[in-house]
């Protein structure tokens, strides 16, 4: 594996994995070791644009205008992963996984056009680590309450979640290059699981 590697950090919301990926950039700037970190939706400044859009609680889009915009929001992160690919460690909060979780499991979208369209965009970009963050009912509902505003993506009812987390589930079963981390338990227990899991990818 590269020592500039790309880690993805996936899970639905409330699961931690903001706060880890958060976490894990403090670390790395500690050790002053060049990194980037990107989110999506949103990343790079027209992907942002495009955040905006999307997770705006106002917007109503159909489920294949959701998985379109997206993906428009991945297109305009490739030349930015691109440019840094083997050259700098890059974090991602959520990625490719979110979208086949997300629009195929949580909304039914076709999986082969949804990779399809992955392949057509990354081509030879490949993710080396990913961290699922898994949640429970009390805590997810727990945790969205306590933030100050909720956006179009921390609405969907228990029913959605719960298909998308089992389908993230399902990926991380198919994977050797994932680690489950359970957000259900201590979060000290889990930013250091994490921590030593980055350093052995990076040493």
């Amino acid at each position: 594996m590269s020592k500039k590697p790309v880690i993805v950090f996936e899970g639905i919301e409330g699961s931690g994995k903001s706060h880890h990926i958060s976490n894990v950039s403090k670390h790395l700037d500690k050790k002053k070791i060049d990194y980037i970190k990107i989110r999506e939706p949103g990343g790079s400044i027209n992907s942002e644009k495009i955040r905006k859009l999307l997770l705006n609680k106002n917007s109503n889009f159909n489920n294949n205008t959701d998985l379109l915009l997206m993906l428009a929001s991945r297109s305009e992160n490739i030349n930015l992963i691109k440019k840094n690919f083997r050259k700098k460690i890059i974090l991602i909060d959520r990625f490719t996984d979110s979208t086949i979780a997300y629009q195929h499991y949580g909304m039914g979208i076709d999986i082969k056009l949804i990779n399809t369209i992955n392949n057509f965009l990354l081509k030879k970009i490949k993710i080396d680590f990913t961290f699922l963050n898994i949640v429970n009912k009390k805590n997810l509902f727990l945790r969205l309450k306590q933030r100050k505003s909720l956006n179009r993506y921390d609405k969907f009812d228990m029913r959605f979640y719960n298909k998308v987390q089992k389908g993230f589930l399902k990926l991380a079963f198919k994977k050797k290059s994932y680690k489950i981390i359970n957000s259900n338990l201590n979060i000290k227990v889990n930013e250091n699981l994490i921590i030593d899991q980055i350093n052995k990818l990076i040493k």
